[in-house]
């Protein structure tokens, strides 16, 4: 368990998150862009010397239009490669700008990982994750406007060891990107990158013209489209989607492509770090170089974060385990093996 002033010394990482600064916000709201959080000292070693996040373009014929293998069609969905603009013209500085890619196809898990399926991980590997060790994990207190390292937060407890356990068939969370990383590679898969992500939820670059993969209103036709912090903002966290929380995977409707929860829920955890893209003039310090995050989580609110658009950005150090950010995996597929 870290000490207090080891707390103080560590707590000066950041999230992300991806607000629309053009949104009034009340004086309890998240200050601003960010949510200051650390559970351990950053590794200097391990933060990339990159400037930009690099797309590595491939040509349109050498997209390989079947898997190279079987495959569970109901866990994966295979996601055929191709041509689309990556980034927004209109979202966040840190979106832009928008450039052709091409990208090669890949197989994409159709659900977040439940807590259930993290079980069956931890079972067979006897993985511990970040979070047990370091003995804390970070949670939002909405009844007193506070981000914390509460102690006793894993994956089975997410809100804390006082309250309910974990249920099954809900995203698992506080799991670190590095949690993440050996569950995809126990299972032969690994993270997205942002540019399969967008390119999924976006179904396959067709849906980039609107905000989220269903059109541009959260409600339709008196329908919550996903799970997000509906109302009460910021005195409480609003149920009308149904839930305070994560919610069930699966819940509510896939996009085209059958890929569930690609907005709100959790965030999803990405593989690349979160960098400015080509052509783009900002310069992000190296202390915000976390791994990027994608789709929006339960608590966020178009009045002060946008996180489920389909270009929406957010990030966090790879220690770091969190109540609202979980994962998928992907399974790149190789030209030389098809």
């Amino acid at each position: 368990m870290l000490s207090s002033l080891k707390i103080i010394l560590l707590i000066s990482m950041i999230i992300f998150s991806s607000c629309d600064n053009s949104s009034k916000k009340t004086k309890n709201s998240i200050d601003n862009d960010v949510i200051s959080e650390k559970i351990k000292t950053p590794d200097t070693n391990n933060i990339t010397n990159e400037k930009f996040y690099i797309v590595n373009n491939i040509n349109e014929k050498d997209i390989i239009s079947n898997p190279v293998e079987l495959y569970d069609t109901n866990q994966m969905v295979f996601v055929l490669g191709g041509k689309f603009i990556f980034g927004s013209s209109t979202g966040l500085e840190r979106e832009k700008p928008e450039r052709e890619v091409v990208i090669q196809s890949f197989l994409i898990d159709k659900n977040l990982v439940t807590v259930e399926d993290f079980r069956k991980f931890i079972d067979s590997s006897n993985y511990i994750t970040e979070a047990e060790k370091f003995g804390n994990a970070i949670v939002y207190d909405d009844s007193v406007d506070i981000w914390k390292l509460l102690d006793g937060a894993t994956w089975q407890f997410p809100l804390g060891k006082s309250k309910i356990i974990a249920q099954e068939n809900h995203p698992v969370t506080q799991v670190s990107w590095n949690d993440a990383c050996a569950y995809c590679e126990f299972y032969n898969k690994t993270l997205p990158t942002e540019v399969q992500w967008e390119f999924a939820a976006s179904e396959r670059g067709e849906k980039k013209n609107q905000l989220y993969y269903w059109g541009n209103e959260l409600v339709v036709d008196n329908k919550y489209m996903s799970n997000t912090w509906s109302y009460g903002y910021p005195d409480s966290i609003g149920l009308q989607d149904g839930f305070k929380y994560t919610s069930p995977i699966g819940y509510f409707d896939s996009n085209s492509l059958g890929i569930f929860d690609m907005s709100g829920n959790v965030w999803e955890w990405c593989y690349n770090w979160h960098l400015p893209y080509e052509g783009n003039s900002q310069i992000f310090p190296a202390d915000l170089q976390g791994k990027a995050q994608r789709g929006g989580s339960f608590l966020c609110n178009p009045n002060y974060c946008h996180g489920f658009r389909l270009s929406a950005r957010s990030a966090s150090s790879p220690e770091s385990s969190l109540f609202h950010v979980g994962f998928r995996c992907v399974k790149n597929i190789n030209k030389k093996n098809n």
